[in-house]
């Protein structure tokens, strides 16, 4: 596969995420910023409405598709790559990880991974403090509330082995260990989880196999 030409808006350089051996990175990960995803650690309002009792209405899990990403994809909304919902942070209300990134038919785009709650107003079911959130066109249902980022596509990132089990959310980081590396193939990866604790996402990283 080509690397992505130089005019996409995506491929212009930015500064390196990380480091050029998987032994350095596992070194400094639980301490650099620049290693861990945008707000990894982001918190949400903790005066939540109590669960819905025994007989309530069941709660829908939010749209990945109808959400508005801060991602700038031109014209065109970013796809959203993979998904999963449930519980995150007991509640009682699901929540929806959106996996998103520009559209492209070569190379790699780096992706975004943001944590979708229902949108606030008589149509949502409460239970999240305020929130990124797109406007419903006309009388049409407000969009779901973006409620933390796991992973902003500035960190030139991308992911694979996305899964959800019970309330925790893993992925593996892809990177490139320098700008020349071909974005077509990232020369670097971490394994990473984030879970709700004492009132935040946590980020953890993996250990680096092999590693102490």
């Amino acid at each position: 596969m080509l690397p992505l030409g130089p005019d996409l808006p995506h491929t212009h350089p930015r500064p390196v995420h990380w480091l050029a051996t998987a032994a350095a990175l596992a070194a400094v990960v639980a301490g650099a910023a620049v290693l861990q995803p945008s707000d990894a650690k982001a918190t949400t309002d903790t005066s939540t409405a109590s669960a819905p009792g025994a007989g309530a209405p069941v709660v829908k899990a939010p749209d990945p598709t109808a959400a508005d990403y801060p991602v700038d994809c031109g014209p065109a909304k970013p796809d959203v790559t993979d998904r999963a919902s449930g519980d995150l942070d007991g509640d009682g209300r699901p929540e929806t990880v959106a996996v998103v990134r520009c559209h492209s038919e070569t190379g790699t785009p780096p992706s975004g991974m943001y944590v979708l709650a229902q949108p606030d107003g008589k149509n949502s079911e409460g239970g999240h403090g305020s929130g990124t959130a797109g406007k419903g066109s006309g009388s049409g249902p407000a969009r779901p509330r973006i409620v933390a980022t796991f992973l902003d596509p500035k960190e030139g990132m991308s992911i694979k082995d996305f899964a959800l089990r019970g309330t925790k959310v893993s992925a593996t980081l892809l990177g490139y260990s320098s700008e020349q590396v071909a974005r077509c193939c990232p020369d670097l990866q971490r394994e990473v989880n984030w879970q709700w604790k004492d009132g935040k996402f946590v980020l953890k990283a993996l250990p680096v196999p092999g590693s102490v």
